[in-house]
């Protein structure tokens, strides 16, 4: 993370500086009127986990982004003050040095010589007195020097990984910030062994492009048995409804049929039943008398059959039956798993070990409208190696439902980054400087 300070007669003489000398990637972390214009202190490749460690317990006074950005640049100028002083300080002793040396020089040789010539010795406390004085000022630089070299090794709390340059450590930052996880990033950023951060960030997203795996084609068109699982409140009846009402509006309902094994709960299955009285469809509930295998048998003549099942925990009753089911089931079940966007990294990888078992041949991705950013969602499929069938990002149905491709997902984790660093540094302008929406 590198932080820099700017002065400047106004605030946009400022921003221009700031845009010329950081590019279009800085974040303001403050600004503030100052004798003769503005100061705005500027971050590049900014990660909140990184400014917190940095300031260390006082980061817990920071109540949100806003007031530890504050903190941040309070550091930051403090620094550069102390900086500014120590050199001063370190200035002043080698001028004095230099000037008490060219004084010597400038006896001349008659005087030494004649001094010499009477037999005159330096007082004793005087030569005392002038190497005590050297000693002083040896002893001032050392310690300004020990305390420029503190106060560069507090800006840096973390040491780098042996083998990792400046870039390499920059460019992980700034794919945390994106969403990767520490070791995701990592490995990415050690590729780049040379050259620009820019060079480095667009090559570990063209790596992100061929590491993230879609589906080749719709589930429309192909047809099969395709079951969603995952958690409660993931979006697998939604998911469903959505992907029923596109194919009947293209295909229409007579080669289409849903399935729900959610027997678990009491009126589970009514919002599946809702779709299927709309769309003209039928809905079969597997159950004691009714095994999944059954009704596969019963609509084998159906394009397409999609199965939405219970959101069962590991813990719960029936967990065990619903995934064994699917996996042994004699059909072809293509067996997808439901991740929300929103969900932390740890919970997806949760939820991917919790049903696995069911032989997952892919997953999809909702609510991608919700999250703050999408590496992490990007980050796990990679990680896992699911491949991405659809993803959502609002509730409209049909509308609100894409078949995955991997350059549009990266291309839209890309800009949400880009907003969320936007709303971050429009949060740390004054009012003044906001800028206001128009009636």
């Amino acid at each position: 993370m590198k932080v820099k300070r700017f002065f400047a007669k106004s605030m946009a003489e400022a921003l221009k500086q700031i845009s010329e000398q950081m590019g279009p990637d800085a974040v303001i972390l403050s600004n503030r009127r100052v004798d003769g214009g503005v100061e705005i202190v500027s971050a590049l490749d900014y990660d909140e986990n990184m400014a917190r460690q940095s300031l260390g317990e006082k980061a817990s006074e920071a109540t949100n982004g806003a007031r530890l950005a504050e903190m941040q640049a309070e550091q930051h100028r403090r620094l550069e003050d102390e900086l500014s002083r120590s050199r001063s300080r370190i200035r002043d002793v080698r001028e004095n040095r230099a000037a008490r040396s060219q004084g010597y020089a400038e006896a001349s040789f008659a005087e030494l010589h004649e001094a010499a010539s009477e037999g005159y010795e330096e007082p004793a406390s005087a030569s005392v007195s002038s190497n005590t004085d050297y000693s002083d000022e040896l002893a001032s630089m050392r310690a300004e020097i020990s305390s420029l070299r503190d106060l560069m090794s507090g800006q840096r709390n973390e040491p780098e990984e042996p083998g990792v340059n400046a870039v390499q450590q920059r460019l992980a930052e700034r794919l945390q910030e994106f969403g990767l996880s520490p070791d995701l990033a990592g490995s990415l950023s050690r590729r780049h062994k040379s050259g620009k951060l820019d060079d480095g960030w667009k090559r570990a997203l063209k790596m992100l492009v061929t590491g993230v795996r879609t589906a080749r084609q719709e589930w429309l068109d192909e047809g099969g048995v395709y079951a969603l699982v995952g958690p409660t409140g993931a979006g697998k009846t939604t998911t469903i409804g959505k992907l029923a009402a596109r194919y009947v509006l293209k295909h229409g309902a007579d080669s289409l049929a849903l399935v729900t094994t959610d027997r678990y709960r009491v009126a589970a299955h009514e919002q599946l039943f809702v779709f299927g009285r709309i769309l003209n469809v039928p809905v079969r509930v597997v159950d004691e008398s009714h095994t999944l295998d059954d009704i596969l048998d019963e609509l084998s003549d159906r394009h397409l059959v999609l199965i939405d099942t219970a959101g069962l925990t590991s813990s719960e009753k029936g967990y065990q039956e619903q995934l064994t089911e699917l996996a042994r089931s004699h059909h072809n079940v293509r067996t997808h798993l439901v991740v929300s966007a929103t969900s932390q990294p740890r919970i997806m990888k949760s939820v991917w070990h919790c049903y696995k078992m069911a032989n997952l041949s892919g997953c999809v991705m909702t609510k991608i409208d919700e999250a703050l950013t999408l590496g992490e969602s990007l980050g796990f499929v990679m990680e896992t190696g699911l491949p991405v069938a659809y993803y959502t990002d609002g509730q409209k149905i049909p509308g609100d439902l894409h078949h995955a491709e991997a350059v549009p997902l990266v291309r839209l984790a890309v800009e949400r980054l880009k907003t969320l660093q936007q709303q971050a540094a429009a949060e740390r302008l004054p009012d003044a400087e906001r800028p206001r929406e128009t009636a």
